[in-house]
Parts: C-alpha cells; sequence; structure tokens
C-alpha cells in the first residue's frame, strides 16, 4: 500500500486515487531562459523516480509536465541576447530535452507550453473576475484578490496578516493589496503581447499552471507536483486559490515537493561560483553516476552535492556493475524477499535510500552465488536489472560502464592484448611477466580486477 507525503497536511497519506486505477499528475516544468542547472536536474530525477514506481506498480498514470516560455526572465534575456523570446526558448527546450534524455528522464505524456494556452488563461482570469475574485484597475493588468479566498495559505501554513508585514505595492502597480497578485500583466513597449479583454499583454506565472493542469482529464488533480520546496509558496498556493476559486472545486488531492540541491553545504547561488548547470557536471561524470546521486537520498530531503559525494555513486554504480558483469543473459528469477523488501521501503514515501540498500544486499548475494550457482546468481542478476529500472540505473552493459571515458585515453584493443598475455603469462606461472604486464597497465591508467569470471578492467578514477 503507497503512502506519501502530502504537502497540504503535512503528513503522509495512503494513496488514493480518484478514479479507480487513474492517477493524474502535474508537475510544473522548467521556464526555459537558461540551461537547466543541477537544480532542475534534482526535481527532474525525483518526479521522474514517482513516474517510474506508480506504473511499475501497476497505476496507469497521466503525467503532464508544463513548459513555462513566457515570463519576465525569459523576456530580459532575449533582450540581452538580441533575439526574439521565442528563438531563445526553442533552443532552450532543445537543450533541457537533452539533458533529459541523457540523465534517463522518461518523456510525460503532455508538455505543454504557456504560449499554446492564452486563450485558456483568458477564460479563465473572466471567471475569476466575474466571481469577484479578481479585478482590472484599467491600466492593462488584472490582479487576483487574495483576501477574498477564505484558504490562502493552507498549503504553506502562511497567514494573511504575517505577510502583510512588509509587503509593499510597486509604483506602477494598481494593487488594491499588496498581496494581491498579477493574473495578465499589460504590455510595456517592445515586449511580447497578446491582445484581451483588458487590453494587450501576457499571462502571470501562477495562471499558466492552473490552467495547463486543466488539460488531464477530470481537471481534479489525482497528485500534483512541484519542482521544488521552493515552488510551494507562492507558486502553488497562488494555484489552489485562484484555480478552487474558478472552478468550486478541490484542486489537488495530494501535493509533493522535492528538496534542494546544496553545494558543498551552500545554497546553489551564482553570486557564490558554485552553480553547475546540468550539461558543466555529464561533462565530468557519466550521466549515470549524477543520477544515482540523486535517487540514491529521499526526494524529500536536501542534496549534498560534492566531488566526494560524486566519487561515492560512482564507486556505488561500481559496485553493481562488477556484479552483473560475465552473467548469462536469463530472465529474472528468485530474489523474492529482496522484491518484498523492495516493494516496501519504495511504497513508504519511496523511499529510495533504503531501496538502494536492498540492491547492495542482491549484490552481496550474486557474488555469493557466482561460487556455486552461476544460473541462479545470473537470475537474481537480472531481478535486481528489473528493479534498479524502477530507478532509472544499472541498464547498461557492464563494460559500457566500467569502460566509460576509455575512449581518447586509452586504446581499448591494446588493453584487450595486454590482459591475455597478462593472463598467458599467469598460466604458464610467470609471475614477473604477469606483474610486469600489470605495471604497464596500471601506468596507462587501467585498473585490473581479477574474479572467478575472469579479469575485467576499468579506468582508474
Amino acid at each position: 500500500m503507497l503512502t506519501i507525503y502530502n504537502t497540504l497536511t503535512k503528513s503522509k497519506e495512503v494513496f488514493k486515487p480518484l478514479d479507480g486505477n487513474n492517477v493524474r499528475m502535474y508537475v510544473c516544468g522548467m521556464t526555459v531562459y537558461d540551461y537547466c542547472h543541477i537544480g532542475h536536474g534534482r526535481s527532474m530525477v525525483a518526479f521522474d523516480l514517482v513516474t517510474r514506481w506508480l506504473r511499475f506498480s501497476g497505476y496507469n498514470l497521466t503525467y503532464v509536465r508544463n513548459i513555462t516560455d513566457i515570463e519576465d526572465k525569459i523576456i530580459n534575456r532575449a533582450k540581452e541576447n538580441g533575439e526574439p523570446f521565442d528563438v531563445l526558448t526553442e533552443r532552450m527546450i532543445t537543450a533541457m530535452h537533452e539533458d533529459e534524455a541523457r540523465l534517463n528522464i522518461l518523456k510525460p505524456d503532455m508538455e505543454p507550453r504557456a504560449t499554446d494556452h492564452i486563450a485558456g488563461m483568458q477564460t479563465m482570469i473572466q471567471t475569476l473576475i466575474d466571481k469577484g475574485y479578481a479585478y482590472a484597475p484599467g491600466n492593462g493588468d488584472v490582479y487576483y484578490r487574495v483576501a477574498k479566498f477564505m484558504g490562502y495559505g493552507k498549503l504553506s501554513r502562511k497567514k494573511i496578516e504575517d505577510l502583510r508585514i512588509g509587503a509593499r505595492i510597486e509604483v506602477d502597480e494598481s494593487k488594491q493589496d499588496p498581496l494581491d497578485f498579477v493574473l495578465w500583466k499589460g504590455a510595456k513597449p517592445g515586449e511580447p503581447s497578446w491582445p484581451s479583454p483588458w487590453g494587450d499583454g501576457r499571462p502571470g506565472w501562477h495562471i499558466e499552471c492552473s490552467v495547463m493542469a486543466s488539460l488531464l482529464p477530470r481537471r481534479r488533480l489525482s497528485t500534483s507536483t512541484a519542482a521544488a520546496a521552493t515552488c510551494e509558496f507562492p507558486h502553488h498556493e497562488n494555484e489552489i486559490a485562484q484555480s478552487e476559486a474558478a472552478t468550486g472545486k478541490t484542486y489537488a488531492n495530494a501535493w509533493m515537493h522535492c528538496g534542494m540541491i546544496r553545494i558543498n553545504g551552500e545554497k546553489m547561488s551564482k553570486s557564490l561560483n558554485n552553480f553547475f548547470t546540468i550539461r558543466d557536471v555529464l561533462e565530468k561524470y557519466h550521466p549515470e553516476v549524477v543520477r544515482y546521486l540523486l535517487v540514491s537520498s529521499h526526494y524529500r530531503s536536501a542534496i549534498n552535492y560534492s566531488e566526494d559525494n560524486l566519487k561515492d555513486a560512482k564507486g556505488a554504480l561500481e559496485r553493481f556493475y562488477h556484479a552483473l558483469k560475465g552473467l548469462p543473459s536469463v530472465a529474472p528469477a528468485g530474489g523474492e524477499a529482496f522484491v518484498e523488501r523492495f516493494t516496501q521501503v519504495m511504497n513508504d514515501d519511496f523511499g529510495t535510500p533504503e531501496a538502494c540498500a536492498v540492491l547492495f544486499e542482491m549484490v552481496r548475494e550474486i557474488n555469493r552465488l557466482r561460487e556455486s550457482d552461476l544460473n541462479a546468481a545470473a537470475g537474481l542478476a537480472a531481478r535486481l536489472k528489473e528493479l534498479a529500472s524502477v530507478l532509472g540505473v544499472l541498464q547498461l552493459e557492464a563494460d559500457d560502464f566500467l569502460q566509460a571515458g576509455a575512449e581518447g585515453r586509452v586504446d581499448a584493443a591494446q588493453v584487450d592484448v595486454l590482459i591475455a598475455a597478462r593472463l598467458a603469462a599467469r598460466a604458464g606461472k610467470d609471475w614477473a611477466e604477469s606483474d610486469r604486464i600489470r605495471d604497464q597497465l596500471t601506468a596507462m591508467g587501467v585498473v585490473l580486477e581479477d574474479g572467478k569470471g575472469g579479469t575485467t578492467w576499468r579506468l582508474a578514477d
């Protein structure tokens, strides 16, 4: 029985889809004005994991993740670059998809772009105006009237009276209350805009997600997820307010938020010179190493991103792949107790640290079985890969991972020749020649590992 920590109730709850076995999930996607950073990778992987486990568990999942392709940051960056905003966003969307593919992120069922749903946003805004939850002061803007929505703050546990302390109205705004937020922004000269009943302009960020989430069948979500804890307020609080005011219905049954990335214990920030894009990181580390680092921590926990932790992730994957190497390809067999424990911890709010521990127990058993029953070891190894697919790892051939990066550093064919020569020397008990060849390979940056299944090699760190 799956339990999920619901940010709305601040407690773990048994997950109950609203419609039989059908689950509708909406994830707030990227604002595409720059390359995705490692914090984005954290959220991508976290909700990819949720997607994989729901489907592995037999749920019929419809997964929507939006793209914000019109927003202040996009407009400002396009101006800086001297290019149309849609040229910028198209380039960044392509780059985002490339990053996702390298991190083994499954594609969502739908990936709506904000600019394709302007009409729907205008319809919802008009509904809010008609119901008295929004107002147009006549300057081209439309604002949401926060004080009218009685449930405001229920997600973040923030009180309106506390939020008003320090809140202020900008000179060019016409808000009735400092807490009111914009639904429609009147266009400024040179900015992209769309015609509307209130004048040319563009949507506010919050209304975009409310409308794109409505693309899911039956509108109300079984679970609505977020990119990071920072989205909880104000973005998701505002989504709830405008969606529930417009429809008169509960917006989402459950809310999930993932933890943040910290770099060597500090918040990631360009000003601290510790800001890394996904592609920066993947130039130095294998994509599966990065993914394993991200899934080996619980999705709600902050992750400390550091060189040491990446090396630990690489070492963990090497242990897995050494256990898988050289075994015949067979169907998954055995390991029922491991499957039961893996299922139990994953059903406890997606407990990936404990799930990884179960996989390591399977590695120890595979290595033990190699000594007595190679077929049983192979069956359990296939079961290991089956479970690891939920985490999105261990789906490569062992040599492809262990020897990744060898191209350009060593001649793989030469390594194989030297290994064969060393094995011949060992068979002839010419230990001096065997040691000489090992030393030669070590000088080349090649690490040999002798086992019952033969000699394997990898590159030294």
